[in-house]
């Protein structure tokens, strides 16, 4: 090729391109988030402290995001709408990039249609919903009235859905194909040069049967006293599958038609989460949701255990809740062997947050541990609170910011 004619190709492909690399000459975006985990509901404060904390440099492959959970049947379907279209705007308004949670699992109390099957002079209520929610036997007779979940202290819960349930399913798909769409749209309507501040859209919680929400022996007699006399135990979780405390699943796993009578397995259990995780993914693809911006939040307690590889699917990338190996995910055997199985473009720390000594080495260990898979695309601090008062952690997340700036 002729000098001449190698001038014109440069200056084509300068054109096409962008000088930055990226099209339209914005610089490329950045390849990996920090993100931190706002709780609540109200905004505009967190996206404005996060944003007065951090700067997110044009020339850096790291930049520090903000993550939101939507949980679809905890308030009015009208309620979370606006909360989710507030959320959009607050982060073109900041520059902040998002992750958006979707959540129909561990709060629904705005939906007494799905799970109350034992109060006549309460709202929703219908016999039937007993089909809706999980069972400590195998007959309709177990189904649960109440659960235990320990986020910090053991509190009372509303029963936990039978995930497999048609009912609970089609609720589910009716909100994401409300949701997905608000957001696929305002990223869509994005300038090429912002639809970066999408990170991602996360379906599931530490989807999981019996961690979040479990049933004590004879649990539904213990809803008829007052809560000082509940156990305080709590789960095992390394003693799968009933995890120290009384078996559920029962009904997901006979929904499933995994199962029809006896014992429940740890193999049961992590298929049905799988079958779960699989049915909202698959959903949110049909939506427009493509792969690389499409996450689910998986869990597991021990070493190993079937349920880590419950987060991998053909339409999404695989997180995970990271605290005992949030020092270095690269020790968790689990998610180590569900990475080896998963065709995805990146997978996520989904739920992260370093618990060791709170010093500035130790922090930016942690952090870079994380990453230092390339396929590893955000880690996601739970929460900013935890963080907000921390100036050890803060400087930590920026040295990182400035070591990865680009060259």
């Amino acid at each position: 090729m002729k000098a001449g004619a190698l001038i014109l190709f440069a200056v084509v492909c300068l054109l096409t391109t962008g000088f930055g690399g990226a099209p339209g000459g914005h610089p490329p975006p950045p390849a990996q988030f920090i993100v931190l985990n706002l709780s609540g509901n109200v905004w505009a404060p967190d996206f404005a402290e996060v944003a007065r904390a951090f700067t997110n440099a044009a020339n850096r492959s790291l930049a520090v995001g903000v993550g939101g959970i939507f949980s679809y049947f905890r308030e009015p379907a009208a309620q979370v709408e606006q909360e989710l279209r507030e959320f959009l705007r607050l982060s073109v308004l900041h520059e902040l990039p998002i992750v958006v949670q979707l959540d129909g699992e561990q709060w629904w109390e705005a939906r007494p249609d799905l799970w109350n099957w034992w109060d006549a002079s309460q709202a929703g209520f219908n016999p039937s919903n007993r089909f809706n929610v999980e069972w400590s036997g195998g007959q309709p007779e177990d189904a649960v009235r109440i659960a235990w979940r320990n986020w910090g202290r053991i509190i009372r819960v509303l029963p936990p859905p039978n995930l497999m349930s048609p009912a609970y399913r089609e609720a589910c798909h009716t909100e994401m194909k409300r949701l997905v769409p608000i957001i696929r749209d305002w990223w869509q309507a994005l300038p090429p040069g912002k639809q970066w501040l999408l990170i991602g859209i996360k379906v599931g919680w530490e989807s999981s049967i019996g961690v979040n929400a479990w049933y004590y022996p004879d649990g539904n007699k213990l809803a008829d006293h007052p809560a000082t006399n509940d156990p305080t135990t709590g789960v095992k979780g390394s003693q799968v599958p009933a995890r120290g405390v009384a078996q559920i699943g029962y009904a997901a796993v006979k929904s499933a038609g995994l199962r029809q009578q006896g014992d429940i397995t740890e193999a049961d259990l992590a298929e049905v989460v799988r079958r779960h995780l699989e049915d909202l993914s698959r959903l949110a693809a049909n939506l427009g949701v493509p792969r690389e911006k499409l996450f689910t939040h998986g869990g597991g307690w021990k070493e190993n255990e079937l349920l880590y590889g419950a987060a991998v699917n053909a339409f999404s990338c695989p997180g995970w809740s990271f605290y005992r190996h949030a020092d270095d995910p690269r020790q968790d055997g689990g998610v180590q062997a569900a990475l080896a199985r998963s065709d995805a473009p990146y997978w996520a720390a989904v739920e992260w947050l370093y618990r060791g000594k709170n010093e500035i080495a130790p922090w930016s260990r942690a952090l870079e541990n994380a990453f230092a898979d390339p396929r590893c695309r955000f880690l996601c601090i739970y929460n900013w609170e935890n963080i907000r008062n921390n100036p050890t952690a803060q400087e930590a997340m920026r040295q990182l910011l400035n070591r990865r700036a680009t060259k």
